[in-house]
């Protein structure tokens, strides 16, 4: 049977990975949709490599061009927030992963088309994640994760016994900065920090990972998606990239999911779920690896999860605030106006400022992302100064 798909953010890393599986097994997906924010030349050929049905640029300022690029192809181009909003209604699957809050509502609203929806943007489960699950639920839409440490955690969840895990364990790469001492990490460069040492991914999340507030982010996220406490979902450093999380039971067997550093694994696994399908990926060499090192992260020289953790157990705004002032702090650093170690400062700064009733509806969650925001570029100002 045929699954038609939509990929939102279909220009970015995740979004290519994603492509380069379903033209790899053309039979077997129907292409609906395709955005992107204003990458028209990379949108366009993807459309129409893929023979999608339409493609939606966010920035309405692009149209004029996708639409000059995809004349004759018989593919719709549109534009703007609502076209990107409901480019996953009539899907039965929908990749999500537009970075950033911006993501929030085209996925509460493919949600609504009871298909099953892919996660890979961290924030609608972060900021809105009761709201998103909430919605799912209504409609009967299925949530899988996309990110490597949940979906490997997915694929050794017994959800009918889960009294029966002791705990999770999300592994991290540790990133870049994993050996250095804060007194070098203040010298840190944007080119430094998105030179990630196992993973090929965008800006944004290189720096996260840098930072370990990518870390922070997935365990938010973990304690949103599978029934286990909070307190027993553990983070260890794990170089290799090999173990992509753990889930660890009762009577002492602990179940990992092993596999290459490469996002096509577990976007095949959504891909194809409940089934298998085949990737381009070679058989993992354990001997080649050779050996597999962890670590327990350092609080001191990496406080972003101290503040993801703490966020997660303030609830209420607190994880759309750590969210929201993470991206200001990320973008300030990429533009080269604060340093690597402000951006763990600002992002507490801001959680400290800033404390809101907590959000009951999508509007009001996008009101505190907003206010946030505003927050931490004020906190970003007073660097300058």
């Amino acid at each position: 049977m045929v699954k038609r798909v939509s990929v939102l953010g279909a220009t970015g890393s995740v979004g290519r990975s994603t492509l380069d599986l379903i033209e790899r097994a053309p039979e077997a997906f129907e292409v609906v949709t395709l955005t992107a924010n204003c990458n028209v030349e990379e949108l366009a050929a993807a459309a129409i490599r893929t023979n999608a049905r339409r493609a939606v640029v966010a920035d309405e300022t692009c149209l004029a061009d996708l639409r000059a690029r995809l004349a004759g192809t018989g593919i719709a181009a549109e534009a703007g927030r609502r076209a990107v909003c409901e480019a996953g209604a009539d899907a039965d699957w929908t990749m999500a992963a537009i970075v950033g809050c911006a993501g929030l509502e085209p996925v509460m609203a493919a949600m609504a088309g009871g298909g099953t929806v892919v996660l890979a943007n961290k924030e609608p489960l972060v900021s809105a994640g009761e709201l998103v699950l909430a919605e799912a639920k209504k409609y009967g839409a299925t949530v899988l994760p996309a990110d490597s440490e949940h979906n490997a955690i997915f694929q050794c969840m017994d959800f009918e016994r889960p009294e029966r895990v002791r705990r999770i364990v999300l592994t991290a790469s540790g990133g870049p900065f994993r050996d250095w001492s804060v007194e070098a990490m203040r010298g840190v460069t944007p080119a430094q920090a998105v030179a990630h040492p196992n993973w090929s991914m965008g800006a944004k999340i290189s720096v996260d990972s840098a930072t370990l507030m990518n870390k922070g982010l997935e365990l938010i996220e973990a304690a949103r998606l599978f029934p286990v406490a909070p307190d027993a979902i553990e983070i260890v450093v794990h170089r290799q990239s090999i173990i992509h999380s753990i889930v660890d039971y009762v009577d002492g067997s602990m179940l990992a999911q092993l596999g290459p550093s490469d996002m096509r694994v577990p976007i095949a696994h959504t891909l194809a779920w409940p089934d298998r399908m085949a990737t381009p990926m070679a058989p993992l060499d354990l001997v080649a690896v050779g050996r597999l090192d962890f670590e327990a992260p350092d609080p001191e020289r990496f406080p972003a999860l101290n503040l993801a953790r703490q966020a997660l157990g303030a609830g209420g705004a607190a994880p759309a605030i750590l969210n929201a002032a993470n991206e200001v702090a990320v973008a300030a650093f990429l533009d080269g106006r604060v340093g690597f170690l402000e951006i763990a400062a600002i992002v507490a700064d801001t959680l400290a400022r800033y404390q809101p009733e907590a959000p009951d509806t999508l509007e009001a969650v996008l009101a505190v992302d907003e206010e946030a925001r505003a927050v931490a570029r004020a906190r970003v100002e007073d660097c300058l100064v």
